[in-house]
């Protein structure tokens, strides 16, 4: 299959070394000097794969781009970043991308890169999933076999972490109050065991999270719970 790949960066040099090498690869690349550059050829064009997204770019940034962009579409999502902008990719991920890259970079670590989320992109919309998997922005559970996955890299979790992390994860961007959490997972009433649920959440975080202190799924709102952002 031939994937048509967006890059979006306004530094033409690495624009047109991605689209040379990428186009190597076997990809069709679309190019673009900006993000309202980039939102137009997504409206344009019938079918876009997969995007790499500059952030700092001029008329319409990445974080704005990418903002359009998951009000329709779930299309993999790849940031291009320099190291220091550390928060900026953060909250890149927050608003919906699913990878990024710093920086400079290897051609070679980007290529794979680009391979690994299109491979989870076919993986996960070419056929309907039965209730058993779950996908959420690069975290993957299977109620079946027990299976978790963060950007295909594989995550050990507890018996009662795996609860946890499958009640949020089959409601996502619903809010669970600690008590709700552990009446559904240790299926007895609640008596004083905040502290029971709050250690288990911080494991669960310290697994799937790229950053714990900073996560992008499991979310808490202050004074109500906790829950996973989709």
């Amino acid at each position: 299959m031939n994937y048509n790949i967006l890059v979006a960066d306004d530094d033409k040099e690495i624009l047109n070394a991605i689209d040379i090498y990428l186009s190597n690869e076997g990809m069709n690349i679309f190019k673009a000097a900006d993000g309202m550059e980039a939102l137009k050829i997504i409206e344009r064009e019938k079918e876009i794969h997969l995007i790499i997204m500059d952030l700092m770019m001029p008329k319409t940034d990445g974080i704005q781009a990418i903002l359009q962009i998951r009000k329709e579409k779930e299309i993999p999502i790849i940031i291009l970043s320099a190291k220091s902008e550390d928060q900026d990719i953060v909250l890149g991920l927050n608003v919906g991308a699913d990878d990024y890259i710093t920086k400079p970079f290897s051609f070679i670590e980007l290529a794979a890169r680009v391979k690994s989320n299109l491979r989870r992109y076919v993986k996960f919309s070419s056929y309907k999933k039965d209730d058993s998997e779950i996908f959420i922005r690069g975290l993957y559970l299977n109620k079946k076999t027990k299976e978790i996955t963060v950007n295909d890299v594989s995550v050990r979790l507890t018996a009662t972490e795996f609860k946890i992390l499958a009640l949020l994860m089959e409601n996502p961007d619903v809010i669970f109050s600690i008590e709700e959490i552990y009446q559904k997972v240790w299926n007895e009433p609640f008596l004083n065991s905040e502290n029971t649920v709050a250690v288990h959440i911080r494991r669960i975080r310290e697994k799937i999270e790229v950053n714990p202190k900073k996560p992008i799924y499991l979310k808490v709102v202050w004074g109500i719970g906790y829950k996973i952002q989709k």
